[in-house]
């Protein structure tokens, strides 16, 4: 999941025949970068992506909260997705202990409880600890952030937990052995601002 968050890769989930993020009524933003999925993707479709630079855009939904491109064999772009469809990952619900509350994404939220995490190793399982306990942090401190870097929706405070989860963890000087840790409001503020701002 954290280097598809990085932009390291995509996220390999195994959705099976599920389509629930592509029926939830869900914006898709498409950087201007993506020269492949915006060739795809009718301009019609395309609409500015609100907060962010000219040529940013969201791709809308339709009438019944359904991504346009979604066909009744799947995505009818696939092979040319958005960047934010490969590297989406309903998975990031239950690694953050976080719970999707908006009514229209209740097929997301059903799909993500089914998820169960095991830790073949002690450092998995610290790791996870310092995910949920970044998210926790977030939901607490909603005002830390400016306005233009602060997370608007469950997803945004998701993926950021899982990107910053590593503030949440430090290295015993006997052990060497990693540790969750609570880091003060500045150093989250200060590293969010660091990694979200060129």
């Amino acid at each position: 999941m954290l280097p598809a968050i990085c932009g390291q890769g995509v996220s390999e989930v195994p959705c099976g025949d599920c389509t629930a993020c592509c029926t939830s009524s869900q914006f898709v933003h498409i950087a201007p970068d993506e020269n492949e999925t915006l060739s795809h993707v009718p301009p019609e479709l395309r609409f500015p992506a609100p907060r962010m630079p000219r040529g940013h855009v969201v791709l809308g939904y339709d009438q019944s909260g359904h991504c346009p491109l979604l066909g009744g064999a799947g995505c009818s772009i696939y092979a040319h997705r958005p960047r934010t469809c490969r590297t989406y990952d309903c998975r990031v619900f239950v690694a953050t202990g976080l719970e999707i509350t908006e009514e229209s994404q209740v097929s997301i939220a059903r799909r993500a409880k089914r998820w169960r995490f095991s830790f073949p190793e002690e450092l998995d399982r610290v790791r996870h600890e310092a995910v949920r306990a970044a998210a926790a942090f977030l939901k607490e401190h909603q005002g830390l952030l400016p306005e233009d870097l602060a997370p608007r929706t469950v997803t945004q405070v998701a993926v950021l937990a899982v990107g910053i989860h590593d503030l949440f963890l430090d290295r015993d000087a006997e052990t060497t052995r990693l540790r969750p840790v609570a880091p003060t409001a500045q150093a989250v503020r200060s590293e969010v601002i660091r990694r979200r701002r060129p």
